[in-house]
């Protein structure tokens, strides 16, 4: 498949590297390339323990180097109209994705799921009841796995849950899951993609190769996704918290409801599942629906449903101290995410916002504040642009911290038993942290000190 063909892969992250480590196995004609000059090539190696030797270019990618690659792996980092991205394009080289690299070897039945909220839960959800029906099971992609480490491991009789980002997407050719899933659409990412409608385009590029026997799992209460259902080729399968729908999976009361097109069939009462929230609802809908398409039988998910835990950094409860509960949504990266965190909550709550700007609009989000937000807390990036919108729409009980630490201080001190104290920022986490994982561990062990 790829004999004779010489590769470049654009990131020194876990996807570029487990694009390299796939890549060593079938080819020494390899070429690293990262914009960073000071990169310790041996550090990288040694954190996600490649041994493979490949020619390394740092700093400004040079001209040459394009002269002696037929294809280019990108990271999901990287954004497609870079200059250099476009230098290869301009020479012919054919631009890859890290998924798209993975997918050319992944054997055995393929799920993949993406939204802009929602997907981590509902992959993990996957995952588990899947792992109750085949022996091997793979979960990876977006929630922090690289794609590329597992795809040669796969078989005919195994089975790969993927979580895909739009980053992702966008860099997919051939990519083919059977059964996949568009939990929601909201703007997010729009530094990236710069207008909706790309960012729409790249999450309905799951479906792309997808055949009219196989699905596509969609939010029926989604504007976007519901109207896509109707010109997607795949089978539309549709789950709904507000309707009854005449064929799919809803809520009514609080029973989950599937209806055959003919007969309704009572799946569970969320009364006897762990997870909090209607969105979290919403997730375990499409969840069950995902996996019965994919051949579960409902007696297999529904004990899966009911004991399955709330994934980290998604209102994780931490602790209670003192009469306060505190929760931990640090992959409330957005404000559409923020929104299911706030509208959870069951007690007085003081919120910690603010982080990286995507170009985010935070009206929404304030405005679902309602009387469960007693004081906004913000931090990073964006804390003076949300303050604005605050005081415009109303909201004035907000106080403004330069540090994370000062942030988490100012919850303890402002909080009485009975309140909670959440972490759901509706921004991104760059600039003050690594990543929402690193933020999500540094409030908890804030928390608990």
């Amino acid at each position: 498949m790829f004999e004779n063909k010489r590769f470049l892969v654009f990131g020194a992250g876990i996807s570029g590297m487990g694009s390299i480590k796939l890549l060593s196995t079938i080819t020494d004609k390899i070429v690293l390339y990262d914009g960073n000059a000071e990169l310790d090539i041996q550090v990288v190696k040694e954190k996600y323990g490649v041994e493979a030797d490949f020619d390394i270019c740092l700093g400004e990618l040079k001209p040459e180097i394009l002269d002696q690659v037929d294809i280019a792996v990108l990271s999901p980092g990287v954004p497609t109209d870079k200059p250099e991205v476009l230098a290869m394009q301009a020479k012919g080289i054919e631009v890859w994705g890290e998924v798209e690299l993975a997918y050319r070897f992944n054997k055995g039945q393929l799920i993949a799921i993406t939204g802009t909220n929602g997907k981590t839960t509902t992959t993990s959800l996957v995952g588990e009841i899947m792992k109750a029906h085949v022996n091997k099971v793979y979960v990876t992609g977006n929630i922090g796995i690289a794609y590329t480490t597992c795809a040669p491991q796969t078989t005919d009789e195994s089975a790969t849950v993927l979580e895909i980002s739009s980053f992702q997407l966008e860099t997919t050719k051939e990519f083919h899951p059977q059964v996949s899933a568009i939990l929601n659409i909201t703007p997010d990412h729009l530094d990236r993609h710069h207008t909706f409608e790309n960012y729409a385009q790249a999450k309905y590029d799951i479906t792309k190769n997808q055949t009219e026997q196989e699905a596509c799992i969609l939010n029926y209460d989604d504007e976007n996704t519901r109207n896509f259902g109707e010109r997607c080729v795949p089978r539309a399968v549709f789950f709904s918290s507000t309707s009854e729908l005449s064929k799919g999976y809803y809520m009514k009361g609080s029973q989950l409801i599937f209806n055959d097109g003919q007969t309704e069939q009572m799946l569970c009462d969320v009364k006897d599942v762990k997870l909090l929230g209607k969105h979290n609802y919403e997730n375990i809908m499409a969840a069950i629906a995902v996996c019965h398409e994919a051949g579960v039988p409902f007696e297999t998910i529904i004990p899966v449903v009911k004991d399955f835990n709330a994934v980290e950094h998604r209102i994780e409860f931490v602790v209670e101290k003192a009469g306060v509960k505190y929760y931990n949504d640090s992959k409330g990266t957005n404000p559409d995410a923020a929104i299911k965190a706030v509208e959870a909550m069951e007690r007085p709550t003081i919120l910690i916002g603010g982080g990286y700007d995507k170009h985010s609009n935070y009206d929404e989000w304030i405005q679902s504040f309602g009387d469960k937000i007693k004081l906004l807390v913000l931090i990073g990036q964006t804390k003076e642009q949300i303050k604005e919108a605050c005081d415009r729409l109303g909201f004035t009980n907000t106080i403004l911290c330069d540090t994370f630490e000062e942030a988490v201080d100012t919850c303890v001190k402002n909080a009485v038993s009975g309140d909670a104290v959440l972490l759901s920022p509706a921004c991104a986490s760059w600039g003050m942290f690594r990543n929402y994982e690193e933020r999500g561990r540094i409030f908890k062990e804030l928390v608990r000190k």
